[in-house]
C-alpha cells in the first residue's frame, strides 16, 4: 500500500486480534499505515461510508454483478465521485458470499486458468499498482534524470576510443574504415549518455591507455 500511495486500511475481525505485534516487522517500515488502521466487526460496517465497493474474487459465488479487471476498476475509482473500497478476503478462503454480496462490482485479475493461484499480497499489489498509475507516481523523478551530455563530450569520447583502436587494426581493411567508424559512432550515440557517464567512460579509456603498473 505504501509503495503505491495508499494509506487507509480497514480490518474486519482480524484472526489474531489487533494490534498484532507481528504486523510491524512484516510492514517493512510502513508502520504509519498500521497505526491508523481501523477495525470493524463486520464488512458492512467497514464499507458503510463508501459509495463504490469492489470485491476481489475469481468466483462469482452465485452473485450476478459487473466484473472488472484491476485496470478497469482503477479507471472507475478515479472517474466516479465518492469514497471507494476494495475488499480482500483471507489468504486461505477469500471473501465470503455475504461479503461479495455487499459489493457493486467484482474485481478479477486475468490470470492463466491452468494456474489460478494468486496470494493476498499479489492481489493487493496488482490493484494498488493500477490505482497508482493514475496518481502520477514516478521513480525515479524526472528532475533526477540528467540530460544527455553535450555533443562536444560525446565527440571526445568517440575520438578517444578511435585513437585507441587505430593501432590495434580495428579499422582494417581501409576500404571499410569509414563505414566502421559510422557504425561505431551510431552505437555510442544511441544511449544518450549524460555528462557524468561520458566522463566515466573517458576515465575507463584513459585507464586502459596507461602502461601496467609494476
Amino acid at each position: 500500500m505504501a509503495n503505491f500511495g495508499l494509506r487507509e486500511m480497514r480490518l474486519v475481525t482480524p484472526r489474531d486480534g489487533w494490534p498484532n505485534p507481528s504486523a510491524g516487522p512484516a510492514a517493512a517500515g510502513a508502520d504509519f499505515i498500521l497505526d491508523k488502521a481501523q477495525v470493524f466487526e463486520t464488512t458492512a460496517e467497514a464499507v458503510a461510508d463508501c459509495a463504490h465497493v469492489f470485491a476481489t474474487t475469481v468466483r462469482k459465488r452465485g452473485v450476478t454483478k459487473p466484473v472488472l479487471t484491476p485496470e478497469e476498476a482503477a479507471d472507475a475509482i478515479h472517474a466516479e465521485p465518492g469514497r471507494s473500497a476494495i475488499l480482500f478476503g483471507p489468504e486461505r478462503s477469500g471473501l465470503e458470499t455475504e461479503d461479495v454480496a455487499l459489493a457493486r462490482t467484482i474485481l478479477t485479475v486475468p490470470i492463466d486458468p491452468d494456474f489460478g493461484s494468486l496470494n493476498l499480497a499479489q492481489a493487493v499489489i496488482l490493484c494498488a499498482y493500477e490505482w497508482s498509475k493514475r496518481q502520477g507516481l514516478a521513480q525515479p523523478p524526472k528532475e533526477d534524470l540528467l540530460p544527455p551530455g553535450p555533443q562536444e563530450e560525446l565527440d571526445g569520447l568517440i575520438a578517444h576510443l578511435e585513437r585507441m583502436l587505430e593501432p590495434k587494426g580495428y579499422f582494417l581493411p581501409r576500404a571499410r574504415a569509414e563505414a566502421t567508424r559510422r557504425t561505431l559512432r551510431g552505437v555510442l550515440t544511441k544511449p544518450g549518455w549524460n555528462h557524468l557517464e561520458l566522463r566515466t567512460l573517458r576515465g575507463v579509456l584513459s585507464s586502459l591507455e596507461r602502461k601496467p603498473r609494476d
